[in-house]
């Protein structure tokens, strides 16, 4: 009974033994989750307190970087107030220049007003200065003696060393008792040029005349001498032909074309320059070009199809403008002075040319360089036209000293040379006896092609220069003398007034 209680009691113990374990594998299993909690919370605690450092860390250098900022945005606000100050001065700067610009714009305006008025006086004054010299003037030029010539110099001296006006030749004969007689020649001009004289300072004296076609005058320029006397190199200029003393000097061919170029390139040039300088002041300008011979009384086109003598070239002047045309001959539009260099090298090869006792090469024709200019000015409305002519005369010698008696066709030549050269002077001195008597003295333009053609650029409304070539030798004297006679005539003629040319609307 006893046992059977203790054994009721174990079962009973032993259910509560078995609870008990159950509850305490239950605990312990409860204890393992816990900790295997506690050991995740610590982990994360460990993650929490890393993340709270770097958040600490990265709040330190936010608040550096947040000092760092307001610093900078203090010296950024300064910097601002400094700029708005400044914009401040340079608005105010800026309306200052703006007012200023304003007046100087004016100011520019007034002063082309100036200047175009100014250009005005300065052509008016130039033609003033121009009449003053004479508008017909005469320069005389002994060229030096050649290295291959032979032969005694003439006596000829220049007394007048300061305004350089006079030449003296000295002439010695025999009279008819067998006695020395000798004779002393005074002449006077505007100009006298020694052997030793350059192109340049020949120019220099041309240069202000030549400038005159621009203002709106026609002007003639022409050598005048005996056969080698020196013309077609005054005009022309030496080209690339060296000469003995230039090659002796160590010259090149560029550097002695440039020095010893003639009239006509340097006139171009200078015509070029001038009218390119007018520009600034509103002037536009065009200009053209003609090269013509006058051989045997014939007119013959230098820059045409070298057609010579089958064409009849007619000679047509406009009393309005005072423009002179030829019939069927080319006109050349003129861009550059470069141009123009080889325009004169072709008219120099169709030139005609044949050999006398006085020049190997002698030119037996008149040359005629006609340059016309057209001028307008948009902004006064002025409106010219001058012309410009160059002209290389035919040898002046006469029949007996050029020995051409014997031959027909070089006769023909020479008597037609110097009737045209004597038409010039005839005209010349008829212009002298209009001035005194009247406009309706005759003046004998038609009595050869060279003066009818020169017929606007050699009466009063124009302005003239002639420049007389001598040679220095002694077997030349009587030639020079002639010509020294014919350019004291020409010297002594006063025509009239210069006139603009006038261009039709």
């Amino acid at each position: 009974m006893v046992e059977g209680e203790i054994e009721n009691v174990r079962k009973k113990y032993k259910g509560v033994v078995s609870e008990l374990e159950g509850e305490v594998k239950r605990w312990e299993r409860e204890g393992g989750r816990l900790e295997g909690e506690v050991e995740r919370m610590k982990r994360e605690l460990d993650r929490e307190r890393e993340t709270v450092v770097s958040l600490r860390s990265t709040l330190t250098d936010q608040a550096n970087a947040h000092i760092t900022l307001s610093t900078q945005n203090n010296i950024l606000q300064s910097q601002i107030t400094s700029l708005q100050s400044s914009l401040q001065t340079d608005s105010t700067t800026l309306s200052t220049l703006s007012l200023s610009l304003t007046r100087a714009t004016a100011r520019i305006k007034d002063l082309e007003n100036e200047a175009r008025e100014a250009e005005s006086v300065r052509r008016k004054l130039h033609n003033m200065v121009q009449e003053l010299k004479g508008n017909i003037r005469v320069f005389c030029r002994v060229r030096p003696v050649l290295g291959l010539e032979a032969g005694e110099e003439a006596e000829i001296r220049y007394p007048d060393w300061r305004d350089r006006r006079e030449i003296v030749v000295e002439s010695t004969s025999e009279s008819a008792m067998g006695q020395e007689r000798k004779e002393v020649y005074n002449f006077g001009f505007d100009r006298v040029f020694e052997p030793s004289s350059t192109q340049e300072e020949v120019f220099e004296e041309i240069s202000q005349l030549a400038q005159s076609c621009t203002d709106g005058y026609n002007v003639c320029i022409f050598a005048y001498g005996q056969t080698g006397s020196g013309k077609s190199f005054t005009m022309e200029g030496g080209g690339v032909r060296l000469s003995l003393s230039s090659l002796s000097r160590g010259r090149t061919d560029a550097d002695y074309a440039l020095q010893t170029a003639g009239m006509i390139p340097r006139a171009v040039q200078q015509v070029f320059r001038v009218t390119d300088e007018l520009k600034s002041k509103g002037w536009e300008y065009k200009m053209e070009g003609q090269f013509l011979e006058i051989y045997n009384e014939t007119i013959n086109d230098l820059l045409g199809k070298h057609e010579f003598d089958k064409k009849k070239h007619e000679i047509k002047h406009d009393p309005k403008t005072l423009r002179t045309s030829i019939t069927d001959t080319q006109s050349h539009a003129l861009t550059s002075p470069s141009q123009v260099t080889s325009l004169l090298l072709l008219a120099q090869s169709r030139r005609s040319v044949a050999a006398t006792l006085m020049n190997e090469r002698s030119s037996r024709s008149h040359s005629v360089f006609m340059l016309r200019i057209s001028g307008r000015n948009e902004v006064s409305g002025e409106r010219c036209e001058g012309s410009l002519n160059l002209v290389d005369l035919a040898g002046s010698e006469r029949l007996v000293g050029s020995g051409v008696a014997g031959d027909k066709e070089r006769l023909r030549e020479t008597q037609s040379i110097n009737k045209s050269l004597s038409a010039l002077g005839d005209v010349i001195g008829a212009l002298g006896e209009k001035g005194d008597k009247g406009d309706k003295h005759h003046i004998p333009y038609r009595n050869s092609k060279l003066t009818y053609l020169l017929q606007n650029s050699l009466s009063g409304n124009s302005k003239t220069l002639m420049v007389l070539n001598l040679s220095p030798l002694a077997a030349h004297l009587n030639e020079s003398l002639t010509s020294l006679r014919f350019a004291t005539k020409v010297n002594n003629t006063t025509i009239g007034t210069a006139k603009k040319g006038r261009l039709t609307s």
